[in-house]
């Protein structure tokens, strides 16, 4: 095990050939029927987990192929019951030093797939997987950290006199979808922002009939899809060169993944058009009775009828109005001026450091890096902001 875990510093991709086989396996091994059972049982929902979204990010999208596996399963029946998508250090930061970090599903949120029914014998079983995988450290990025997923490791970890250390945090929005979409709305808004809005919606109409439309059959996706990447395309994503479409690892993901999971019904595409003009499109994941605003897309020669926020009020209405929704995560960055005005809920995401030994000097050096690390992203990220300007 030592030397395993110095040649993991020295050289992480070598370290990961000697690791025990059955600790730290390929994401494609996972057997696909146990994953999609384990996603209904999980105590906490993730779209961005489930099998037909996380296997086509690993195997396509820029800069997040490859991912690996840990694995929980129930001894006496050999149910899985826990999933935890990882990648090395190295992998993620090239950083040299032995320990693994959440595998980044393109969404913001990388909380692990743990059985609501087994949450502490997954929890425990995940975290020695990742010991047994000659890891230190267990790296979770954009997790929930108030979540049911995250509250199982944290019992875990306080019985063996362990403890998580947040190495960063926001609050995002969130919506309440158990409350009336109408009520929601003129709270949020008010009355002067909801006739303003009302004020452009007739504007709009001036182009054609605006049509709220939403794709969920896997024959009404496809086109729906596109329909949406060649909005994202068309806007400032586009100008950047972000946009999914611009990149083929990125769009062979998507359209992979968008029609697989409209198979069973958790996936669909929100849109609003006027006329035969699509002026905004929006991808949204369904999980449990929790759905996840991926992306949006807009035509900006409409931008003066504000088409994004038009089609999230449209789309707060939809969510409302669905019993099988009780929440939906914006999945937006923290003081979102578009969403945060309307979705009013708020929880918060981190990324945690999980040391996986008690008084480990190696732990140390791992959060040291880190530290160095984001202290130097944030560095890059100002200087782009300057040059943008």
């Amino acid at each position: 095990m030592v030397d395993i875990a110095h040649q993991a510093a020295i050289n992480p991709a070598s370290a990961m050939d000697a690791v025990p086989a059955r600790a730290l396996v390929p994401l494609t091994s996972v057997d696909i029927g146990q994953w999609r059972a384990l996603a209904q049982q999980a105590i906490e929902p993730n779209g961005y987990y489930l099998p037909a979204w996380e296997l086509a990010v690993s195997a396509t999208a820029q800069g997040r192929t490859g991912a690996m596996a840990l694995r929980a399963f129930d001894a006496p029946s050999k149910r899985l019951i826990g999933l935890m998508p990882v990648i090395s250090l190295w992998h993620a930061w090239k950083i040299p030093l032995p320990a693994l970090v959440s595998a980044h599903p393109y969404g913001t949120l990388c909380s692990p797939l743990i059985d609501r029914d087994y949450s502490a014998e997954a929890a425990a079983c995940l975290l020695q997987q990742a010991r047994d995988a000659v890891a230190h450290a267990l790296i979770l990025r954009d997790v929930a950290l108030h979540g049911a997923a995250m509250t199982s490791l944290d019992n875990v970890l306080a019985r063996t006199g362990l403890k998580p250390r947040v190495l960063s945090s926001y609050v995002r929005a969130a919506l309440d979808a158990t409350q009336d979409g109408e009520k929601l709305l003129q709270e949020a808004l008010g009355t002067k922002k909801l006739k303003e809005l009302r004020r452009q919606r007739h504007r709009l109409a001036e182009h054609g009939p605006v049509v709220f439309e939403v794709a969920r059959k896997p024959d009404e996706i496809g086109p729906a899809l596109e329909t949406f990447l060649q909005l994202e395309a068309s806007g400032w994503k586009g100008k950047r060169g972000t946009a999914l479409i611009q990149d083929a690892g990125d769009a062979t993901f998507i359209r992979r993944a968008v029609p697989a999971l409209a198979e069973t019904a958790q996936c669909e595409i929100v849109s609003l058009r006027a006329g035969l003009t699509p002026v905004a499109a929006g991808i949204v994941l369904r999980h449990q009775d929790r759905a996840f605003f991926f992306k949006l897309g807009v035509d900006e020669r409409f931008a003066k009828y504000s088409p994004g926020v038009q089609l999230t009020v449209e789309l707060t209405r939809h969510l409302c109005a669905d019993p099988a929704i009780a929440s939906a995560d914006s999945t937006a960055n923290a003081d979102h001026p578009m969403i945060n005005p309307i979705w009013r809920g708020r929880f918060a995401i981190g990324d945690v450091l999980i040391p996986l030994r008690r008084n480990d000097p190696v732990v140390a050096l791992i959060h040291a890096a880190l530290v160095a690390h984001g202290a130097a992203s944030a560095a890059a990220r100002r200087a782009v902001r300057l040059l943008r300007k």
